[in-house]
């Protein structure tokens, strides 16, 4: 199995492209919430990381490595499994902007040296492997692998003018490159956090605020009760899908669903997304990806994914994205699986940003429930 980035990460690339055409590139700070404290003499129990949102088209959060607590502003992706950051030794223009990682720096640095490479449509990221301590929202994770990456040619510009330093996987580590265990299951293992369960609150509008839970879930952040589904796989976040509607029309005979908060838009069967732009009136654009009339939004129908019984609606100011109120695109994009992987639909940051998303490890399932207004 493929991380998901391997698939459709070029997704997110070029809703960047879009978004940033001259437009200057900036670093921008990711602020910290406290976080929760546990009882006396024991250790934090559950982390709250602040995630910011760029053009809903990348959300991101700090984590630091090293006894030096070097920074990095990594996506965290739930449908890849390993972190990787930039290494000090990445001379490329790509890295010009971006943080890296200097072991030389660290006094809990330990060596390993071997060759890292991660596939993207684009082509590989690459680099080699090294051991530290990373800090997650405040949870202090001992002895990870990760990468140092030295070339990221493979992820093309999406690299070099966007907001990311790196990528912090929370897929399972059956899909890890290397079999590397994932900083998540180390917490769990470690004992850092009380409960194998992360969530997601991702922002509805772009420069605001989302928050990422690690060891539980905010009551906070949602209304009504949680729906909760089992996982199908323990590879990716995926669950049975018993169907995607237009206007309560069915548009789709896949059954599969993949919660993938590493992937902007919402990636399904190339003829499935065909159906649902020519319904709505899109026009195909480039790999997969269609354009609409922004003046379209206030007449066009919900989608619905549904899951376990229910209806998880998004309207069409939902699934329609204005890019830098200059044009707007149809929130689908058509993918195509290798011939042995069954048709799947990809609910990426779309439909995440509407509905706040359990990740249950522990109990292998996924949680949804109606977001409430939090920041």
């Amino acid at each position: 199995f493929p991380p998901l980035p391997t698939m459709i990460r070029t997704v997110a690339a070029l809703l960047l492209v879009l978004a940033t055409v001259s437009a200057e590139v900036v670093r921008v700070p990711v602020a910290h919430k406290p976080v929760k404290r546990a009882t006396a003499g024991r250790r934090l129990a559950i982390g709250r990381e602040v995630i910011n949102d760029y053009e809903n088209a990348q959300f991101y959060g700090n984590i630091t490595i090293g006894s030096d607590n070097q920074v990095f502003e990594v996506i965290f992706d739930s449908g890849s499994s390993n972190l990787w950051v930039p290494s000090v030794k990445c001379t490329s223009l790509d890295c010009l902007l971006k943080h890296k990682y200097d072991h030389t720096k660290s006094s809990t640095y330990i060596p390993n040296g071997k060759p890292f490479a991660i596939e993207y449509v684009s082509g590989n990221v690459s680099g080699f492997l090294s051991e530290d301590d990373v800090t997650v929202a405040g949870l202090p994770v001992k002895d990870v692998t990760f990468a140092e990456i030295t070339n990221p040619a493979g992820l093309g510009l999406a690299f070099g003018v966007g907001k990311f330093d790196g990528i912090l996987g929370l897929a399972w580590k059956t899909i890890s490159v290397d079999d590397l265990p994932t900083v998540f299951g180390l917490m769990v293992s470690q004992k850092v956090v009380d409960q194998g369960v992360f969530a997601f609150y991702l922002p509805s509008t772009s420069g605001g605020l989302g928050e990422l839970i690690l060891g539980g879930i905010d009551k906070a952040h949602y209304h009504g009760d949680l729906t909760y589904t089992p996982l199908t796989h323990e590879t990716y976040w995926q669950i049975d899908l018993e169907g995607v509607t237009l206007g309560g029309e069915s548009v789709t005979t896949s059954k599969v669903g993949v919660l993938d908060t590493g992937t902007s838009l919402l990636g399904g069967p190339v003829n499935d997304v065909k159906v649902i732009a020519s319904k709505v009136g899109a026009t195909p654009v480039i790999n997969g990806e269609y354009s609409i009339s922004c003046s379209k939004r206030s007449s066009l129908p919900n989608v619905a994914f549904h899951v376990a019984g229910k209806a998880f609606e998004l309207t069409p100011d939902q699934y329609i994205l204005d890019v830098e109120n200059v044009e707007c695109l149809l929130g689908f994009v058509g993918i195509t699986l290798p011939p042995t992987e069954p048709p799947l639909w990809i609910m990426g940051d779309v439909f995440i940003r509407q509905w706040y998303t359990v990740f249950d490890r522990a109990n292998e399932r996924i949680g949804l429930a109606a977001m409430s207004k939090f920041f």
